[in-house]
Parts: C-alpha cells; structure tokens; sequence
C-alpha cells in the first residue's frame, strides 16, 4: 500500500498559493485493509475514508467507465491493481493530475501538469473528459480564480467544452451542484472569467440564461461607455470581488442586479426604464431553478429593485429614505443594508472606465441607516400613545433622524 498526495494542494504549492485542503490517494489498498487500519469509510460512490488521525479524506485510487447520462452516471473501479498513473489519468485538467510522494517529496506527473502550470495553460487530462458535463462549471471556475495569473483555456479544450454544450448534457446538472461551484466563483478573485468561459463554451446560455440574455443589449453611452449590458454584468461582478473579497452573497446580488434589462423592449432601447422591476421575475425563476438559500435571494432581490434608489439617494425625501430601508429589512437585518451599498458601488463602478469614481451614496445610505437605528420606541415619547401611534412616534423620530444625519448636498432644479 503506497500513499500520495494529490490535487488542488499539490498544484497550488507549485503556484506558490497556500493550499487547501489535503487529499490523498491509496494505491495497493482495500476497503478491509483500510477499515483494519483505523480510517473510517464515508464514500458513497466510491471509496473515500477518513485517517484516524488528522481526518483527511483517503481515496483508493480508482477508474471510472461512462455508464450514463450526467456526471453521476458512471461505473467506478477501486481495484487494488489500479494504478496511480490510472488513477490520475480519470482526472479533469493535467493541473490536477500531479501527485507528491510525501516520504520522498517527489512527483509523479505523466500528463504534463506542471509543463502547463508553468505555461498557465488549463488543458484536460484525455477524451473521457467529454463524459462529465460538471468538468464545462469546473473549467470555467478554474479560470475565474486562475485567470489573475495569466491562465487560459487550451484550444483544443474549450471545443470539448463546446462539445458537451452542444450535446445536451449540461441539463443533466442537478441545480444543487451548479449552485455549488457557482457560489464558489462569486468568491473568487475574477467572476467575469467565468462568465467568459461558458460564453466562449456556448454552455451560459445553458447554466444562466436570464444573465446569458443581458449580452449584445445596449445601454446608453453616457452612462455606460462600455455599453453592451453583458460586459457591464462583467465588471460589477469584478467589482464586487474587489469591493467584499470572498463575500458570495454580495457577488450573487451584483450578478444578478441588472436582469431586467435583457427584457427591455426593443422601441425602447438603449433606455431601460422600470429594468428594476421587470428584473425580479428572472431573478425569481433563477433562485427557485438553482435552489439559492433565501438570505442570497433577499439580498439580491432588495438590489435588483433598489438599486436606481440608492444611486440617486440624496434626491429622495426622509420618509422614502426610511421606507428603503424598511423595505430591506434593514432593522431586522441591519446588515443587508451594508452589503446592499457594497453592491450599489460595485454597479456603479463597474463601468468602462469609472472603476476609480466616487460613490459617497454608499457611506451615506450606511450613515443614515446607524442614524435611524439608533433610534427606538423606549427612546422617544410615548405617554399617552396607544397602539399605532406609539409606531408612528417611532417612525417620525426615525425621519428626523435621517435628516439631521444627512451629509450629500441636495440636488438643485
């Protein structure tokens, strides 16, 4: 029995990342050897146990044979005689197909994986990458946390990520894994990579379509001097990794705050009056399509329909400030109203060229949220009130409050 050191924490050292999490290979091993040395199975597909010591996951090195449609339809092999090599060659990209042998430090590499670590070159490993449509969601995450370094998609691998696309097979994803690797990408350091690699793949149509349908609509020029909506989408997202580094949540409301834009009528463009709106409907059918957790959806939801309001706050009245947050849910969840300015600015500093200008609505909107916040119904008063009066006590006292707290000059006529 050998074991070897595989994966992500082997080709991130090599990058000079700070690995994560360790995974392990067993060659020469069965499930009865394993259990007999104290590791503990959990693998329901395959065999993967956990050391008794430290709990890092094992794997018996193992073959896969295509058996069915999507990723889970396949036919595994743990045999003790497979090899490394075997083992290695069922991975996706030759980046992950670089083993260590942790006595001697020496890799075991036959598929050029640090050739193409060293040309940033993300390539797939053989032709059995075509039988797993997850591989399309995992390439183009790769590229959303790799492309900073310089990497890109070999040639001939993204027309196997064509291939996939063209073939159907992406619709055999289950919503909960596509969900997975997208929240992963609204962490990553370059979201717009993503979005680029399944275009390029002709597979975003197939994963977003309600943010595929933003691409090739225009906007006016005077506001967006990139113009089409799509590369737009791609630099509030950029954005918002930039703004809330690693913050998913707030990358899900960027992603999704301009959709309704893709339903703007056409005599109406490159206007998009009421997109606010129209954007929650595909915002909906996304959420409940993928099954994003609720505090995502709500998040990204008081976005898409507030974010024209918090762009021109110093235009809106006290009592209409209150009301935005009320609507937020800012006093229930005094956070979301924070993440909704980040998400504010990554919109509007993410267009061509404005990535540096100044957003003060974004401290403001804050500043005017801690003013009405500090302010309760024990703190105002209420003799003799009764009922809704103690509550629109309460609220009065909350409207002045914005109004002294105010810092943005009021537009003039």
């Amino acid at each position: 029995m050998k074991i070897y050191l595989v994966g992500g924490a082997v080709r991130d050292a090599l990058l000079g990342l700070s690995p994560g999490d360790n995974d392990w290979v067993v060659v020469g091993a069965t499930q009865a050897q394993m259990e007999a040395q104290g590791f503990r199975a959990v693998g329901k597909d395959f065999p993967v146990f956990l050391h008794p010591a430290t709990g890092e996951e094992h794997a018996l090195a193992r073959t896969e044979r295509k058996s069915g449609r999507g990723y889970r339809g396949f036919v595994v092999d743990a045999d003790p005689s497979v090899t490394l090599e075997q083992d290695l060659a069922r991975r996706d990209f030759t980046i992950n197909a670089i083993a260590r042998d942790p006595d001697s430090g020496e890799l075991v590499d036959p598929y050029g994986g640090v050739a193409d670590l060293q040309a940033r070159v993300l390539r797939h490993v053989g032709p059995a990458f075509v039988e797993d449509p997850l591989r399309v969601l995992r390439a183009a995450r790769f590229m959303a946390r790799f492309a900073p370094l310089g990497f890109g998609v070999a040639p001939e691998t993204l027309a196997l990520m064509r291939q996939i696309a063209d073939s159907g097979e992406l619709d055999a994803l289950v919503p909960e894994r596509v969900w997975q690797e997208l929240r992963k990408v609204l962490a990553s350091r370059q979201p717009s990579a993503f979005l680029r690699t399944l275009r390029d793949a002709g597979a975003l149509r197939a994963i977003l379509p309600e943010v595929d349908a933003l691409y090739g609509v225009p906007q006016r020029a005077e506001y967006h001097p990139e113009i089409d909506t799509g590369l737009h989408q791609e630099l509030v997202s950029d954005m918002a990794a930039r703004l809330a580094p690693g913050d998913s949540r707030i990358g899900f409301a960027a992603l999704t705050h301009d959709l309704g834009k893709a339903l703007t009528p056409a005599d109406a463009l490159p206007r998009h009056l009421q997109h606010e709106q129209r954007g929650l409907k595909p915002l909906a059918a996304l959420c409940e399509r993928l099954k994003v957790p609720a505090d995502y959806c709500q998040l990204a939801e008081a976005v898409c329909r507030e974010h024209l309001n918090v762009h021109r706050l110093a235009e809106l009245r006290d009592a209409t400030v209150l009301a935005l947050l009320q609507r937020c849910d800012g006093f229930r969840r005094p956070e979301r109203i924070a993440q909704i300015a980040i998400a504010c600015q990554a919109d509007a500093q993410g267009r061509g060229g404005l990535a540096e200008c100044p957003y003060p609505q974004g401290p403001e909107l804050m500043r005017l949220h801690a003013a009405a916040l500090a302010i309760n119904a024990r703190d105002i008063t209420t003799e003799g009130l009764k009922g809704p009066a103690i509550g629109q006590a309460l609220e009065a006292a909350r409207i002045a409050a914005i109004a002294a707290a105010r810092t943005l000059p009021r537009p003039t006529a």
